[in-house]
């Protein structure tokens, strides 16, 4: 029996009823999780998605000074006193490597928090796709997977949807998916069409773009350049296998 391989267009359409048992992937292309992705690959001991700024400052007060860095953006706009929420910006500007990453998204974090009733989750991105998908499909052999699209404020995301037909043609690939239409519809988009020339014309793309950030559109464009699974435990995400 194959296992069920679904998309969720946007993170309003998470069920908590429906998430016991089922493995869920979360992505925000640009550029929550990709930030994610790339903070662990950078050595930070894990990174703590906040629901929203304030929420990032109060887990800050119980930490110690300089054992954390503390990042994020409210629709797009950096927070006051919050260093860069994206992925090159960041890893360029602060010392990740043994530290905590306090994070807080308008949609990314978000979209994380709505999934913590289901069996497991994780947080992909094109980045690291190969790398979860061959976590899930040696850890989580049999279970039903959501594919969950943050999305932007209720809004569908063209890069999301990209990013999560990337991740069903992967698990197709395995010969043990059944993917559900809207994953096939995804699936369909991501091999029509390149992630560079997607991610540039979708609406968040084309608004990076004008404030200069086509350097870190090309960096989360790049598929499965980065070896590292994010897994939420605890309210946390950690890098799977990491000892």
């Amino acid at each position: 029996m194959k296992r069920r391989v679904h998309v969720l267009t946007k993170k309003e359409e998470l069920d908590a009823e429906r998430l016991p048992g089922k493995v869920v992937i979360v992505l925000d292309v640009l550029f929550a999780t990709t930030t994610i992705a790339a903070a662990l690959a950078a050595g930070a001991t894990e990174v703590v998605p906040a629901l929203d700024p304030q929420s990032a400052r109060t887990e800050a007060k119980g930490r110690a000074e300089g054992s954390y860095v503390l990042a994020g953006e409210l629709r797009a706009e950096n927070i006051e006193g919050f260093t860069h929420s994206t992925p090159l910006l960041l890893t360029r500007h602060a010392s990740l490597a043994g530290r905590s990453l306090i994070y807080s998204t308008t949609n990314g974090t978000v979209a994380l928090a709505k999934s913590v009733g289901a069996a497991e989750v994780y947080a992909a991105a094109l980045v690291n796709a190969r790398a979860v998908v061959e976590h899930v499909q040696r850890s989580h052999p049999a279970e039903t997977v959501l594919l969950v699209c943050s999305g932007s404020m209720e809004n569908f995301n063209l890069e999301d949807f990209y990013g999560a037909g990337h991740l069903a043609h992967l698990f197709a690939q395995t010969g043990t998916a059944e993917l559900s239409d809207a994953a096939l519809a995804a699936r369909k988009l991501h091999d029509g069409t390149s992630a560079v020339e997607c991610l540039r014309e979708s609406r968040v793309g084309r608004m990076m773009l004008d404030r200069g950030l086509d350097d870190e559109i090309d960096y989360a464009a790049h598929a499965d350049s980065l070896d590292v699974v994010p897994r939420l435990e605890a309210g946390r995400l950690v890098a799977a296998g990491r000892a």
